[in-house]
């Protein structure tokens, strides 16, 4: 049977497949990111977890990145390089690519999950799950069980983006909305009823990811664009190298995250140390707890922002495959007007509302030192959310267009430069405040080399439209 034609992403108005393509893809990554949020929101309202569960889920956080950042190394780069094999017309590229990219998910799944188990405590250590000895009790706990999930969340991960890219992103966000929904009703059965603790949180969330990854499957069996055969799953390490390098802009945006992270999360733990408040044995969980809450709403945020940017890579990938460079431009000036606008709508949220945002996450529950370095956090490590949330937009964008050198760069510079350097770097003179400047100077240094990478960007596209054959010279505009 003849499959069916992604054409139309060539005719269609940008606006509407942007529309089409990209808030299916945030809603997706935005049930995604609730994921962990709902297990720090259910733990933080239980009496006999609270902060110190919250804590230890601050610690476990950035692992379960680790695990994300493989997955869509595997599968944006995959989606990419489909998309551009389907606009130039090469179908066997596409499914061969999909099958051994399946086979890379599984196989990284089960090592990194082996290694999580045979590792487990340096590796708490090392993201500053020692705080105190309750902390790292419920870290270990937690930890443990999501490991056990940590296969099906990278096959799901990875898998949600191959099939945006078979024209399928309502599908792809339902397959991530059906998990996340099994682990919201879950969470308080395990938690609240049950009493499961930590291991009650993680059995949740591994539930759903399961879920999601049936899911999946069932659609691989089903694709549209693509059909995929027995010989589809091989290595095809040729196919691997023009792939991986598509996704190695994503996978390194989120690993060196994880590096940032254990950079503040330890800077975090050794200059609260020092602060007469939180020095104290009973007090000493709260910035830790704090901070990772900040985070998962900033990876809240975030996750609209790289939505919209990764929605957009199947039609920016078919359409420089086509050779429409016109149109490639004219979606890259309403994805950077749409990340400014969710940038600041998310900056007045966290500037007006910071007492409610911290008070979802049990302040009742806690002293008032919780809910004043919450309201703290908010506003100062989230004040430049606008332009992240641009940033972010610009490096995905550039590489749907095939540009993963300059796309590795910036996202390089942002986390590890600058956002591992001032980590480090500010508490020497602002203690325990300086790992919260850290954040809004990292952005605004990005900015500004970014705005450049924009303006040659725009240049590179050009205002016509080429003829067929130029997706090789985009690729190497590095």
């Amino acid at each position: 049977m003849e499959q069916k034609s992604n054409a139309f992403l060539e005719t269609q108005p940008v606006g509407k497949l942007m529309a089409k393509y990209a808030v299916p893809c945030v809603i997706s990554l935005l049930v995604a990111a609730l994921y962990n949020i709902v297990d720090q929101i259910f733990i933080a309202n239980a009496d006999y977890l609270g902060s110190y569960g919250n804590a230890a889920n601050t610690v476990v956080f950035p692992l379960t990145v680790v695990a994300l950042s493989i997955a869509v190394m595997i599968g944006d780069g995959c989606c990419a390089f489909v998309s551009i094999s389907l606009g130039a017309g090469n179908r066997d590229a596409a499914h061969k690519s999909i099958g051994s990219a399946i086979l890379l998910c599984i196989c990284a799944g089960l090592v990194l999950t082996a290694l999580y188990l045979l590792f487990q405590e340096p590796i708490l250590t090392l993201f500053g799950g020692r705080v105190n000895g309750e902390t790292f009790r419920h870290a270990r706990e937690y930890f443990f069980w999501i490991t056990l999930g940590v296969p099906f969340y990278m096959f799901g991960q990875a898998m949600n983006p191959i099939i945006r890219s078979d024209g399928s992103p309502k599908f792809a966000m339902a397959a991530t909305l059906a998990g996340a929904l099994a682990n919201i009703v879950l969470d308080p059965v395990f938690i609240f009823v049950f009493r499961w603790g930590m291991m009650g949180a993680a059995v949740a969330t591994a539930a759903g990811q399961v879920l999601t990854a049936a899911l999946s499957v069932w659609y691989l069996r089903r694709m549209k664009a693509v059909r995929l055969e027995r010989g589809s799953f091989r290595p095809h390490p040729a196919l691997m190298k023009e792939y991986l390098p598509l996704g190695i802009c994503s996978f390194l945006s989120q690993i060196s995250l994880v590096m940032a992270m254990a950079a503040i999360q330890n800077m975090t733990l050794k200059y609260g140390a020092l602060d007469p408040v939180f020095g104290r044995e009973q007090y000493a969980q709260i910035p830790m707890a704090v901070l990772g809450i900040v985070m998962k709403f900033f990876q809240i945020v975030i996750s609209i922002a790289v939505g919209l940017a990764a929605g957009c890579i199947p039609v920016v990938g078919y359409n420089i495959g086509a050779g429409r460079r016109d149109r490639a431009k004219s979606l890259f000036t309403r994805l950077l007007a749409a990340e400014a606008i969710v940038g600041a709508a998310a900056l007045l949220i966290v500037e007006l509302f910071p007492a409610q945002l911290i008070g979802v996450f049990g302040a009742a529950n806690e002293s008032a030192y919780y809910t004043r370095y919450g309201v703290k956090c908010f506003r100062v490590y989230l004040c430049m959310m606008a332009l992240a949330t641009v940033n972010k937009g610009t490096f995905i964008y550039l590489q749907s267009l095939g540009r993963a050198l300059a796309s590795t760069a910036l996202s390089l510079v942002r986390e590890v430069v600058f956002g591992v350097g001032f980590a480090l770097l500010l508490p020497r003179w602002f203690g325990l405040d300086g790992v919260l400047y850290s954040m809004p100077v990292s952005d605004v240094l990005t900015f500004l080399i970014g705005a450049a990478v924009i303006a040659r960007t725009y240049r590179i596209l050009g205002g016509g439209a080429p003829s067929q054959g130029s997706s090789a010279g985009m690729s190497r505009c590095a």
